[in-house]
């Protein structure tokens, strides 16, 4: 006789971000995925030495896919170099299209590795205090 059963596993870290701009939403959704990267890394930290920059141009129909696919990015990037970015210069940043350098210094290892940056529960929106919000999910 042949069974299986599913059976559940907390594999996701959940991380709320709000600026009182797109780009300050960003900025912190960044800095806040380089913080569960690398502990104790933040813009003003870990960079310098071995710091580099990285061009990261991004389109999409919303901000919400926008900023998940900019994280993607970011995240894709880490993995391939083994480099924390923590911090963002834009460019241009749009509801639909950003445009910004990322710059990031190299790790010998990351303290959790994030295999991805969900759309699950992501939903960029002004809240009642006119700040820009949304929760991350990211899988790890």
């Amino acid at each position: 006789m042949r069974l299986y059963k599913v059976i559940g596993h907390t594999a996701d870290l959940r991380l709320k971000v709000e600026g009182d701009s797109l780009r300050e939403l960003f900025t912190a959704a960044l800095e806040g995925m380089a913080s569960i990267l690398k502990k104790g890394v933040s813009a003003g930290g870990e960079a310098g030495v071995g710091e580099s920059a990285e061009l990261i141009e991004i389109e999409a129909s919303g901000p919400t896919l926008l900023l998940i696919d900019f994280l993607s990015e970011v995240l894709t990037r880490s993995q391939i170099e083994k480099k924390v970015f923590m911090k963002v210069e834009f460019d241009e940043l749009t509801d639909t299209s950003a445009k910004a350098r990322v710059y990031g210094a190299g790790v010998t290892d990351f303290d959790e590795d994030i295999k991805a940056a969900t759309y699950h529960e992501a939903d960029v929106r002004k809240n009642k205090a006119g700040k820009y919000e949304t929760v991350i999910v990211f899988d790890i």
